[in-house]
């Protein structure tokens, strides 16, 4: 499974519109073959900061979504919406029962 972490900081006049732009996107994904899930959360110590995490079945499938016009136009719409440059990382996880 692959893991996917990020987070973005939007400026006070801009979180209404990142928060729509981040909906949007996380609902249109949650439907793309290989999606487990999908998610984006508003930080409890900073309402400006949002948090999003992805899993996915394989790379194939994390590389198809990033492949995808609107992933990218949404990339693009949050970096001019944003404070500061956001983050995201990539991981490669296994569950493990205990």
């Amino acid at each position: 499974m692959i893991v996917v972490t990020g987070t973005v900081t939007a400026k006070p006049e801009t979180l209404d519109e990142i928060l729509r732009v981040s909906l949007e996107h996380v609902h249109r994904s949650r439907m793309e073959p290989g999606c487990i899930s999908h998610d984006v959360a508003i930080d409890a110590e900073n309402p400006l900061r949002l948090m999003f995490t992805e899993r996915w079945e394989s790379t194939a499938a994390l590389k198809t979504h990033f492949a995808v016009s609107a992933s990218r136009t949404m990339f693009k719409a949050l970096q001019a919406l944003a404070a500061e440059p956001g983050s995201m990382q990539v991981y490669e996880a296994e569950r493990i029962r205990v």
